[in-house]
Formats: C-alpha cells, structure tokens, sequence
C-alpha cells in the first residue's frame, strides 16, 4: 500500500486528541507526494536532513522545530521575527539556506510534537521513565505530561548516581543534582520536556524530582531545591525526550511493515568539554 506525505500525517495526528492550534503539521514538503523511506529523529538539525537525503529518506518526522522558532514558518511575537535587525537577517539567511536544500531534494519533514508529548504508553513521559529502567506498572500517580513512580528506596545521591549511568548511552555526561544527598526517596516524579517544573506537580508528591535544562533556572527551582533538600536531578532536553522518538519509531514500522524506517540518534544535544 503506498502512502503520501499527507496520509502519514493524518495518521500521526489521529493518534491522541492535542489542543488545537497545534504544531504538529507538514513543515515543509509536498503532502501529495508518495513516501519512500521514513527517518525519525528528535532535532531536525541540517546535518541529519544531509545524512537521511544520502539515505534516500524523502520524509522525516521529528519532534522538535526545523526552522529556530517554535511555529517554524509561521511568524509569532517571540522570536526572530522581532529580534534587533541584525539577528533577523542572519535567521532569514539561515532559514532559507535550510529551506532551499530541503525543497531541492524533494525532501518532506512532519513534526509531532504534541501528539507525542501527549500519547499515553510510549510518549514522551512514558518512554523517558522506560529509559530510567521504569516500567509503567511502577507508576504510583499522574496527570497529563506527569508520572510518577515507585523506585527502590536509596539516598538521593545514588539515585542520581543510577540515573547518570542510565543515561550514558545517550552521551550525557552525567547530570546536575540539587538538594539533600543523603535524604532517602521512595519515589521520582518527571515531566515532558519544557513541561516539567517540578513546581507544577508538587501536588503529585514525589520524594524526589528529574527536570530538563531547558526548564529549570538556577536562581529559582534549583534555589528552592537547596534550601529544602528536596531533591532535583537536572538533565539535558535531547536526553530525557530521545527514546520517545525510538519508541515511535518502532512503533511506526510495525504499523506500516511495508514501509522501510530508520531512526538517527542524537540524545544529549550539547558536546561537554572537560577542563
């Protein structure tokens, strides 16, 4: 069965119900066009998209934005769009840089972003407490984008510590700790992405928090997080959400057996340079 650009996108968003207006849309792409190979990956960053175009992918579902800003293509009040003159015309430069190479090769890239935040199982949350070694039978609680789970209990810092080397295969080198090391926890709450201040599930009660750096500002959670020893493990945006692009991955090739995937790791989305 052949499928289009637009077929697959329709698939994708019959998933879950997301509020609307939502992101996950055709970025950029004909959506009559048939799909021959699929990539998935977590950042559209240039080198992917060179590297799926020399694997003769033609369409790439990714969960974050391909063109700097939130909404892509489309403009809003908080971002290039409105920046000191100089930063637009370096963005407009490198936006159309992008843009040209991606038509030029006939290229297509789908974002799903809320639907994959949102999608209960192997989402986003779901898929980054699986990463932790936590099976969705361990979660004690939850609300929408929130779970937290059952865990052996054990001195913050060797949580921490467990954490870490969890996420070594994904290049993170290791993570930020705040709080009590030595306060023993019984449970971890964590959140989606740039929907996980711990402040916005205290109500769930974890013993003990994992946020992303995009999130948390050292003068406010982390503060917080210190004077009251309540623990907070920090970890990288790439890391905690590149999973949940493995999972719908997988679960994308065994909807579509037909279909030739392939999946670009990326994880930890900075290079640490030791001193």
């Amino acid at each position: 069965m052949e499928l289009t650009v637009k077929d697959f996108q329709q698939y994708l968003r019959s998933l879950t119900e997301v509020q609307e207006p939502s992101v996950d849309q055709l970025i950029v792409g004909n959506p009559d066009a048939l799909v021959k190979k699929v990539g998935t990956a977590w950042m559209p960053y240039l080198k992917t998209i060179r590297e799926a175009i020399d694997k003769d992918v033609n369409l790439l579902v990714v969960h974050e934005p391909t063109f700097y800003t939130h909404l892509d293509l489309q403009k809003s009040d908080l971002d290039y769009h409105t920046a000191p003159e100089p930063a637009r015309t370096v963005y407009y430069e490198a936006r159309d840089s992008k843009l040209g190479l991606i038509k030029k090769n006939n290229f297509s890239i789908i974002r799903c972003h809320d639907v994959l935040d949102k999608i209960p199982e192997f989402g986003i949350p779901f898929s980054f407490g699986q990463k932790l070694g936590f099976p969705n039978s361990d979660i004690l609680t939850s609300k929408t984008y929130y779970n937290v789970y059952r865990i052996k209990p054990m001195p913050a810092i060797e949580f921490a510590l467990q954490v870490a080397r969890q996420l070594t295969s994904l290049n993170q080198p290791g993570v930020a700790f705040y709080g009590d090391e030595n306060r023993v926890i019984k449970s971890v709450g964590l959140g989606t992405g740039c929907i996980c201040n711990p402040l916005d599930y205290m109500e769930l009660k974890a013993d003990c928090y994992i946020a992303i750096d995009d999130t948390i500002h050292t003068w406010y959670q982390t503060t917080f997080a210190e004077d009251t020893g309540k623990p907070l493990i920090v970890v990288n945006h790439g890391t905690s959400e590149e999973n949940g692009m493995v999972l719908l991955n997988r679960h994308l090739a065994k909807t579509f057996p037909q279909m030739e995937f392939v999946h670009f790791s990326q994880g930890c989305s900075y290079k640490w340079i030791p001193g």
